[in-house]
């Protein structure tokens, strides 16, 4: 019985300490001055006994090329 105790106890200290992983969120945005938006996307990781909040290690990156708006043709 003072095996399992300890064991859910133990459990429970982990849980309520450990670190909190969320995302991807958005974390910046920015052109290449070539028509292209450039996405950095990363994840954040809290830590819960400290309460430190940090990015992830590897952001992901994206481009995206935009294209600009066709005018209308005239007849």
């Amino acid at each position: 019985m003072k095996k399992s105790a300890a064991g859910l106890l133990a459990t429970a200290v982990a849980v309520l300490t450990g670190c909190t992983t969320a995302g991807p969120f958005v974390t910046n945005i920015s052109s290449d001055g070539r028509g292209n938006l450039i996405v950095e996307k990363n994840t954040v990781h809290m830590n819960a006994f400290t309460g430190a909040v940090s990015s992830g290690e590897t952001p992901t990156v994206q481009t995206i090329r935009v294209f600009p708006e066709s005018e209308p043709k005239q007849k």
